[in-house]
């Protein structure tokens, strides 16, 4: 049972701007592998996070969450989407379809 949530933990952690901290946090609000990022709002999560901790959470979870949803719904990746800081609000707004494109 350890070497499932040993192999969670590393496979979440693959995910650009993803480490220890962001993949547990991941993991509590359900999200135990890559494919389970796939199509989701990364807005919802994040506030699902902010929820489930009892607390305002950094931006910056936000900016890495929308990054990841970008890593598991596309098979092609532009290299700077995958800088989780070209996802900044601002940025972001400008290209806001870039989640599936």
């Amino acid at each position: 049972m350890e070497n499932m949530k040993h192999n969670s933990k590393d496979e979440l952690q693959t995910i650009p701007g993803v480490g220890r901290s962001v993949a547990n946090d991941l993991r509590l609000i359900g999200i135990n592998r890559v494919t389970d990022l796939r199509n989701q709002d990364p807005e919802m999560l994040y506030h699902n996070l902010c929820n489930k901790m009892g607390k305002s959470i950094d931006r910056c979870v936000l900016y890495v969450f929308r990054c990841a949803v970008y890593f598991a719904s596309n098979t092609k990746h532009d290299p700077e989407k995958l800088k989780w800081w070209n996802w900044k609000d601002q940025k972001f707004n400008r290209k806001r379809n870039d989640l599936k494109n």
